[in-house]
């Protein structure tokens, strides 16, 4: 090490020590003058050679041998007593700046109300989901009752709804069904009308001819019985023949034009035949459609509906608070009769039975700590030192994520070392009775070359 004497320094402190030992013993005896240096005091006697130190060192040595054993064996305890020290104060890390850290968990109100009970109190234990505040409930249990009859109604819309699908598809079916049978008939109706057409044309092409030979008889004839060649009675009948003749043209053109009238009914009763069948094919999907679109509705009604009525029995049971966790109760701010808002702060929950430590370690600490060294852990309230290992490394330092950080870039820089929050785990069995509370400081000593 730096600080420890060589032997030529032990040497030479040596031969300092045997020199004064004799500087004193020539001082110590009396001095002895002759007369006539009594006489002339002005008479100096030679001075003595002066022995080299390393004699005198021997000299001190033969003299005093068990000092030199003594010193040496002491130089070498504190050699050996700061190397150990040393050994000691580098093997660890510690702080004062620590303390015990958990969960505090703020209980608030999730729906605005009127306490009417009140069961815990500042510090006393309570167990997860034991009851703690009660709120008035029964504005929240007309809301269920609204929501309830709600459901209900849209539950029975959607059953009203429901059989109207079918019965339109049914029905839709039967008119396209319906229409096309009178497409059917129409056609053939068209038909027969065409055939009665053609009849009656032909009728009046037969007749036509019978008249034109009925005419040419009567213009034959009638010389002949001006010539008096035939009798007036045949010429009679020919002439009434050919009257009879042209009144059955008559006739058949008048039958062909009822057929041509009959023809273009039964032509536009197809069409319209045909028109009905077309836009019952064609609002058939869409009615059904539509309905079912009304019976989706309803669904969508009964799920809006089931909504509400959830909601309105969650804030029912939200009327009823509990401890969702176990510790003890801090910082109570309800009373009985108090009237609360959604989110407002009742009191908080300590989990004692999870705490940790969090040392906040200078920077220039944390060059060899690790997670997973022992840590040795002293709680100044209980006056006891309790195990633990390191958990975990920070990502940040406090400085950081503090509510205002610093800002160097303005230029009003100071170099600070900055503290960093290193959380330390108790070991099992540590802390039985959970006496330990969230914000004691504790010492913690994190040994560098040890594990868990």
């Amino acid at each position: 090490m730096a600080d420890e004497p060589t032997i030529n320094e032990l040497n030479q402190k040596v031969d300092r020590l045997a020199h004064e030992q004799e500087q004193l013993k020539e001082d110590q005896k009396p001095e002895q003058k002759e007369p006539a240096q009594q006489e002339q005091t002005d008479y100096k006697p030679p001075e003595k050679p002066q022995k080299p130190a390393a004699q005198r060192a021997r000299r001190y040595i033969k003299r005093h041998p068990g000092r030199l054993i003594l010193g040496v064996l002491g130089l070498a305890v504190l050699v050996v007593g700061g190397f150990f020290l040393w050994t000691y104060f580098s093997s660890y890390e510690d702080t004062d700046d620590a303390q015990v850290d958990g969960d505090l968990n703020m209980i608030s109100s999730r729906i605005p109300g009127t306490v009417v009970g009140m069961y815990v109190q500042n510090n006393q234990y309570v167990a997860a989901g034991q009851s703690i505040v009660d709120l008035d409930p029964r504005d929240y249990q007309v809301d269920l009752e609204h929501a309830q009859a709600a459901y209900q109604q849209a539950v029975a819309q959607l059953h009203a709804e429901s059989p109207n699908v079918p019965i339109i598809i049914t029905t839709n079916q039967t008119t396209i069904s319906e229409g096309e049978a009178a497409v059917v008939v129409a056609e053939k109706a068209v038909a027969a009308a065409q055939q009665q057409y053609d009849a009656r044309v032909a009728d009046l092409r037969n007749v036509e001819a019978q008249n034109a030979k009925a005419q040419r008889d009567v213009e034959r004839y009638e010389p002949l019985v001006n010539k008096e060649e035939i009798s007036r009675l045949q010429f009679d009948a020919v002439r009434t023949t050919a009257e009879s003749d042209a009144a059955n043209v008559d006739a058949s053109r008048a039958a062909v034009q009822v057929a041509v009238r009959d023809l273009d009914e039964r032509r536009a009763e197809l069409l319209q035949a045909k028109a009905r069948l077309e836009r019952s094919q064609q609002n058939a999907p869409r009615q059904t459609a539509s309905q079912q679109a009304t019976v989706t509705t309803r669904r969508a009604n009964i799920a809006a509906a089931k909504a509400t009525l959830d909601q309105a029995a969650l804030n029912l049971s939200y009327t009823k608070i509990v401890a969702p966790v176990a510790g003890v109760v801090v910082d109570k701010t309800v009373e009985v009769g108090q009237r609360l808002q959604t989110g407002e702060a009742m009191l908080d929950i300590s989990q004692i039975d999870h705490v940790w430590i969090t040392a906040n370690f200078k920077e220039t600490q944390l060059a060899r700590i690790r997670p997973g060294q022992s840590v040795d852990v002293h709680v100044d309230a209980l006056d006891e030192t309790l195990h633990g290992y390191v958990e975990s490394m920070p990502g940040a330092t406090g400085a950081v994520t503090s509510l205002l950080p610093p800002e160097n870039a303005t230029g009003n820089y100071v170099k600070v070392v900055q503290r960093l929050p290193v959380r330390i785990h108790l070991k099992p069995g540590q802390d039985r009775e959970h006496r330990l509370r969230i914000g004691m400081s504790v010492e913690p000593k994190v040994w560098l070359n040890s594990n868990r």
